[in-house]
């Protein structure tokens, strides 16, 4: 049978779209990436939107989110992947784990890849807040990207401050205004207390987060950044951080006693019955949406000097990937932390853009114009943003001290055993580590 012209062409068409669409459509590189939260809830519904956006976007990768819980709970999953030979290609992971995978040689260094896209290393990383670096770059080179930054925050409500005569325009600078404040806000009926000074979270996590930054403004170090096996806890700076936590409960009255979660902090401070909170600038967003009174915010107060120590997420590769699997993590990873995507990320959530250059977009412009309490943590942040606690085996070593704070807001112990018990116990978990680093500084 003999093929008209028209034929021809069309079979010959058909060959052509034949080959091209299997080879896209194979292509495809598929790659697992781990954010730590819910699976249901606002921050994983907006990830999941813009990872569909990078998948719609592209035609050579897909990735697939796996929404992973709480940061603690992401790195021993995302350990156990490793371990089974079945790493995520991109995790979102907390400081407090990074360098113990740095340690167990699970990140991939990230200097070549910047170097293959034409990068030098160093002016990449010029980009994000100083105070991010000591948390991403080990011996010069980069294993981490900031992806969701946070300093902790003192929340106030203004219509509290203004019924006891205090100014809503300035919030207490110092750990004695704050006392002062927190003992004029609280409320009782009989002895029965309606209405708390001062808040602050002390479930695992938020408790170390907290003890570092009061720890900081009072003069002190909460580790050492030069050398990973080191930690001051029994010392008079520390102890004097758990020294006030544990005055505003049972020598002020001020604060209940116990553990309490950050989502009942919130909780209090929208219903009013928390004058003043310290939560994260992570929490801005829904302080915006669920306080149905005037607000403001402000440094955490300090004894000897504002200090406060960084919080959040970054973005890391993971080894054991495949060249093609790699490449297509570097792409995600790329796309995901651009100025534009952590602009969009920081309006979304309350965090801070790590990239300076985020702030240079109008879109941002415009959004910290109509929300200066946005400005106030960026502030904060450039002028006295520290790195977060980073040691041998972090988590453990932060509830070293954790444990030993919540024993004493259960009024179990004292604040010297507290202190000297959680030494102790920190120095035995990092004995491994300074074991094989004698000659460390």
């Amino acid at each position: 049978m003999k093929l008209s012209r028209h034929a021809v062409v069309a079979v010959v068409v058909l060959a052509i779209v034949a080959m091209v669409l299997p080879l896209s459509a194979f292509a495809r590189t598929k790659i697992e990436y781990f954010f730590p939260t819910m699976v249901e809830g606002p921050l994983a519904r907006e990830m999941t939107k813009i990872v569909n956006e990078y998948n719609k976007m592209q035609d050579q990768v897909k990735v697939i989110a796996a929404y992973t819980g709480t940061y603690d709970e992401t790195k021993i999953k995302a350990q156990a992947a490793f371990e089974a030979g079945k790493p995520p290609a991109v995790v979102l992971m907390s400081p407090f784990s990074i360098f113990d995978f740095v340690l167990s040689d699970y990140l991939e260094p990230l200097n070549p890849m910047i170097k293959a896209d034409g990068m030098d290393p160093e002016e990449f990383f010029a980009d994000f807040w100083e105070a991010a670096h000591p948390n991403a770059i080990f011996d010069g080179t980069i294993v981490a990207v900031p992806f969701q930054m946070s300093t902790p925050l003192l929340y106030v409500n203004c219509e509290h401050l203004a019924e006891v005569g205090l100014s809503c325009e300035k919030p207490p600078a110092t750990w004695k205004e704050l006392v002062a404040a927190a003992k004029k806000l609280t409320k009782k009926q009989g002895n029965k207390v309606i209405r708390w000074g001062i808040m602050m979270p002390s479930n695992y996590d938020y408790l170390g987060w907290l003890l570092e930054a009061l720890t900081l403004t009072n003069g002190g170090r909460f580790f050492n950044t030069d050398y990973r096996g080191e930690v001051y806890y029994d010392t008079p700076t520390t102890k004097g951080a758990l020294q006030l936590w544990y005055d505003f409960v049972y020598k002020h009255g001020v604060m209940p006693a116990g553990v309490t979660e950050g989502r009942e902090v919130g909780a209090a401070f929208f219903a009013g019955k928390a004058s003043m909170v310290m939560l994260s600038t992570g929490s801005l967003t829904a302080v915006r949406k669920n306080a149905k009174f005037k607000y403001n915010v402000a440094f955490i107060p300090r004894n000897v000097r504002h200090k406060a120590p960084l919080g959040g997420a970054f973005m890391v590769i993971m080894k054991g990937l495949s060249p093609e699997k790699k490449k297509a993590a570097w792409d995600f990873l790329k796309w995901l932390t651009n100025a534009e995507n952590l602009a969009r990320w920081s309006r979304f959530t309350g965090y801070f853009a790590p990239r300076k250059s985020s702030y240079d977009l109008p879109v941002m412009k415009e959004f910290t114009a109509a929300h200066p309490d946005a400005v106030v943590g960026l502030d904060q942040l450039r002028l006295y943003g520290y790195p977060i606690l980073q040691v041998y085996n972090s988590i453990a070593v932060r509830k070293a001290l954790e444990d030993e704070m919540h024993a004493l807001l259960n009024n179990k112990t004292t604040v010297e055993k507290a202190a000297a018990e959680a030494q102790k116990k920190a120095n035995q978990i990092m004995a491994p580590y300074n074991k094989d680093h004698a000659s460390a500084p």
